[in-house]
């Protein structure tokens, strides 16, 4: 064997700029998790209307949302040479 067939780095599956990608995906969706959380109140009986606030309903399951998008186009992207 040569040494050229000794020093053949096996090819990832995706690009560098695919990983980037699937950070900021990742990033996405663990904020929209954080905003989603917390606010409730321990006593049962106490209603409490912040559990049904803007950031709840529609913000956080905006950005899971996106998140999970930009995870896909991660995956499908091909990359580049």
């Amino acid at each position: 064997m040569s040494k050229k067939e000794n020093n053949t780095k096996p090819e990832f599956l995706f690009g560098k700029r695919n990983y980037i990608i699937m950070l900021i995906g990742a990033a996405f969706i663990a904020l929209g998790f954080i905003l989603m959380a917390g606010g409730g109140s321990d006593d049962p009986n106490v209603f409490n209307p912040e559990i049904y606030n803007w950031r709840r309903i529609r913000l956080a399951p905006t950005l899971v949302i996106i998140g999970l998008g930009i995870e896909i186009y991660a995956i499908l992207a091909k990359p580049k040479k």
